[in-house]
């Protein structure tokens, strides 16, 4: 992975980096995401080695957290390789959404797996309820939950195989963790290489190679401007990135959006995911010309492994457009975010920064979710935010089963 930062950021900012990177370095100690490239994976590889050869397809109930990482990737890699087993994602109490889900699916063939960190998210067990009434079979579900919670304990009465969460592993931090791992791996993904990607991010910034100043310097820049430029924009040129931009915004907006700590301030930077080229015909024209309150990340992919080029025809009326005679796809979608970039660092007034992933693989995607989840850490140090926990969201999941217990009393 290649970043470059486009942003001026003083010398005087030096001191703030080193006192950041100590901040982050102790709350390694505590915090487990830090730890998961280096984590043993074996009973995810031995589980995935010993399952049923006939089941086609995984189907992942879980939302947010428990679902969009694992999307994000298989999403990403899909295009680019022959996986082994589809995967699907039950993340709504849509009913529509959800029909339509299970007329694809083949319930002899299909394996589900039931995330739920607390082992209590109404979205998830709501649905699972669904599915499992009709098909209580226990060789149709294997859970993943906290040791100890009460899915955990309905998984073992059942007699269905639990894979429990690692410690200090928040939801939307799970990626890299079993939550993620497990529906990869039953689907063909090579989680070690996975993780590997995401090690080489790790050591690079830990052991200050050329991450070091980048990250320190972006996040430094983005939390000394974060009242201005209160909006993040990830503009990525490859339709493959569409869910990790997803991951982005639950990752970004659930990690940053706070009350401070050590005051009464509501602070956060709201992000905003775009998909180039598409959104230069329209979200372009906003950030070029709209007010002066978002910093853009480009994200490219260096190498598309698809060789398909324009063909060298000449259109009548439109000979002006031989400009695009004999020019290959990858190298054109890389020149429109090119220009992109260039005529935003006319403007002057921007902060643009660029990141470059080689090619669409496993390594690239690993590196990059961690990369982000560094960047998020980082951040939410500096707007001095508790970048780990969510009591804007659980406020509305107590209030939701207070009407849920209204409606049951109301019943008799």
């Amino acid at each position: 992975m290649k970043t470059t930062n486009f942003f001026d950021t003083p010398t005087s900012y030096n001191d703030i980096k080193a006192s950041l990177f100590s901040s982050i370095e102790k709350e390694t100690s505590s915090i487990g995401y830090y730890a998961l490239p280096d984590q043993d994976i074996s009973e995810i590889i031995d589980f995935v080695d010993g399952f049923d050869d006939s089941i086609e397809n995984i189907a992942v109930l879980g939302i947010g957290g428990s679902s969009l990482g694992a999307k994000a990737i298989y999403e990403f890699l899909k295009p680019a390789k022959e996986l082994g087993r589809k995967l699907f994602f039950f993340e709504s109490t849509d009913p529509i959404n959800i029909a339509e889900i299970l007329k694809q699916l083949d319930i002899d063939k299909t394996h589900f797996l039931i995330i739920s960190k607390s082992g209590n998210t109404v979205e998830t067990i709501s649905i699972f309820k669904y599915i499992f009434a009709p098909s209580p079979d226990k060789k149709h579900y294997t859970f993943v939950t906290d040791k100890g919670s009460n899915l955990d304990k309905f998984a073992d009465q059942l007699g269905s195989k639990t894979f429990y969460l690692p410690d200090n592993v928040g939801g939307r931090f799970s990626v890299l963790s079993v939550v993620g791992l497990l529906p990869l791996a039953l689907c063909g993904v090579d989680i070690r290489a996975l993780l590997e990607g995401a090690k080489e991010v790790k050591t690079s910034f830990f052991g200050e190679g050329h991450l070091y100043d980048s990250l320190l310097e972006k996040s430094v820049y983005y939390a000394k401007n974060h009242i201005q430029y209160n909006n993040n924009c990830i503009f990525a040129y490859s339709d493959t990135l569409k869910y990790f931009t997803e991951w982005y915004v639950q990752l970004w907006g659930e990690s940053l959006g706070k009350e401070q700590r050590n005051s009464a301030f509501n602070v956060g930077v709201t992000p905003i995911g775009l998909i180039g080229p598409k959104d230069q015909h329209s979200f372009l024209q906003l950030i070029m010309e709209g007010t002066r309150d978002k910093s853009v990340t480009f994200i490219k992919v260096n190498n598309f492994e698809h060789e398909m080029y324009i063909p060298p025809v000449t259109l009548p009326f439109l000979e002006s457009l031989d400009i695009l005679n004999n020019v290959p796809f990858h190298e054109l979608i890389n020149m429109q975010c090119d220009s992109v970039i260039e005529s935003l660092k006319d403007k002057n007034d921007i902060p643009l920064d660029e990141i470059v992933i080689d090619q669409i693989n496993e390594e690239s995607i690993g590196g990059l979710m961690y990369y982000y989840e560094l960047l998020t850490s980082l951040v939410g140090e500096l707007i001095d935010v508790n970048t780990y926990d969510q009591p804007g969201v659980e406020a509305g999941k107590i209030i939701l089963k207070e009407k849920l217990n209204a409606r049951d009393n109301n019943l008799f």
